[in-house]
C-alpha cells in the first residue's frame, strides 16, 4: 500500500474508500444497485473472456438444491490454440427490492397444472431479470479441473505427525499461484470491491465479498478475510503468536459489517476451513441463516473456538489431530494411501 492509500485508511478508520455510498447502493437493492458500471479495467477483464469462442467439454458437477453448475470448456479452439477454462453458473438469489417488477403485467405466466386452489405455471420475466451468475476460471490448469469435478470423498484422520510427513511436503510441491491474493493485499485488484482494511502488515487484514455472493441482498452474506501477514498457510501453522491477529479480525471484523450491512456479530457464522482452497490463511464470514457450502464439521473451524484453543494451549494446531475430506483422485488421498493412513 502506498502512503497516500495508507494515509486515507487512517483518516476513515479502517474503512475502504466510497465505503458509505456502497452501503446505500446495498440498501438500495434494486435493479439500479446491479447496473452499477464497474470501471474500465472490469470492463477490459470482463471483454478478454469471450463466450463466443467458447464450447462445452463437459459437466464437472452440478447440484439441483444449489442452482449451480460447474462446466469445462476450451476457448479458441477454432484457432487452434484453445485453452482450458472452467465457468461456473450460479441462479442468483430474490432479491425483495425488485420482486415487485419481476412480479408485473409485463412477466410472461403460463399455467402448467390447477388442481383447485393450488396451480403451478411457469413464469417467464423479462430479460433484466434472467441473471444468471457466472465465475470464469481461466485459463484453468488441470488442478482447477479436478477442483471442481465430482466425485467420491474420503475422511481423512490427520495427525501432527501425518502432516508434518505428508501433507506439509505435498503443499509446498503442488500448491495452486497465490498471485490472485497477493494482488488483493497489495491493492493492485479489486480495491473497490474492499470492505474493510487494517493496514498492519503482521496483524492486519483485508474483509472482501467472496465471490460466491452478488452482494444484493444479507440473506446469503458471504465476506472472506485475508491476513496480510503471509506464509501463515491454514490453522496448522497457528501459534499463541497470532491471536492479536486472529482478535482483530474477529472483534474489527464484525464491527466492519455490522456498520456496512446491518448485522451483528451474533448473526455471523466465522470460520477457517481446513482443509481450505488455497494456502494463504484466511477467514469466512457468513450470515448465520445461510447454508453456505463449506460449513460441515469436518471442514469448518469457528474462529472464535480456534482463539481459545490458541489461548489454552498455544501449540494447540501443532499438536492436534484434525479431520478432513478428499476427493477421489486428489493426490493428498494418494499420498495418505501410500503412508497407510487410509
Amino acid at each position: 500500500m502506498n502512503g497516500s492509500a495508507a494515509s486515507k485508511m487512517a483518516e476513515t478508520e479502517g474503512r475502504a474508500p466510497g465505503l458509505e455510498g456502497k452501503k446505500r447502493r446495498l440498501a438500495d437493492g434494486g435493479e439500479e444497485a446491479a447496473q452499477q458500471p464497474e470501471g474500465k479495467e472490469a470492463q477490459a477483464e470482463r471483454s478478454s473472456f469471450n463466450l463466443n469462442s467458447f464450447s462445452v467439454e463437459k459437466i464437472l458437477r452440478e447440484s439441483a438444491r444449489e442452482k449451480l453448475v460447474f462446466i469445462h470448456g476450451k476457448v479458441g479452439q477454432d484457432c487452434g490454440e484453445a485453452q482450458d477454462a472452467v465457468v461456473i453458473l450460479e441462479k442468483t438469489p430474490f432479491c425483495e427490492e425488485t420482486l415487485p417488477q419481476l412480479l408485473n403485467k409485463d412477466a410472461d405466466l403460463r399455467l402448467q397444472m390447477k388442481n383447485d386452489i393450488y396451480s403451478t405455471h411457469h413464469l417467464y420475466p423479462l430479460p433484466s431479470f434472467n441473471e444468471i451468475k457466472t465465475t470464469v476460471v481461466y485459463p484453468a490448469t488441470e488442478k482447477h479441473i479436478k477442483k471442481y469435478l465430482k466425485q467420491e470423498m474420503y475422511l481423512i484422520t490427520e495427525t501432527a505427525d501425518d502432516y508434518k510427513t505428508i501433507t506439509s511436503p505435498y503443499l509446498q510441491s503442488q500448491a495452486l499461484s497465490l498471485q490472485w491474493v497477493y494482488n488483493i493485499l497489495d491493492n493492485k485488484a479489486e480495491v473497490e470491491r474492499i470492505i474493510y482494511e487494517n493496514p498492519d502488515p503482521q496483524d492486519g487484514f483485508v474483509l472482501i465479498p467472496d465471490l460466491k455472493w452478488n452482494q444484493k441482498q444479507v440473506d446469503d452474506l458471504y465476506l472472506i478475510a485475508i491476513c496480510k501477514r503471509h506464509g501463515v498457510k491454514s490453522v496448522r501453522d497457528l501459534t499463541a503468536e497470532h491471536l492479536p491477529m486472529l482478535q482483530n479480525i474477529l472483534k474489527e471484523g464484525q464491527v466492519a459489517i455490522s456498520k456496512q450491512y446491518n448485522i451483528p456479530g451474533s448473526q455471523l457464522r466465522i470460520y477457517f476451513h481446513y482443509q481450505p482452497s488455497y494456502y494463504h490463511l484466511h477467514i469466512h464470514f457468513t450470515a448465520l441463516g445461510y447454508d453456505a457450502p463449506g460449513t460441515t464439521v469436518e471442514r469448518a473451524h469457528l474462529l472464535s473456538s480456534v482463539i481459545e484453543n490458541l489461548q489454552t494451549n498455544p501449540e494447540y494446531y501443532q499438536k492436534r489431530t484434525l479431520t478432513f475430506a478428499l476427493k477421489a483422485d486428489d493426490p493428498l488421498l494418494q499420498k495418505f494411501k501410500e503412508a497407510g493412513r487410509v
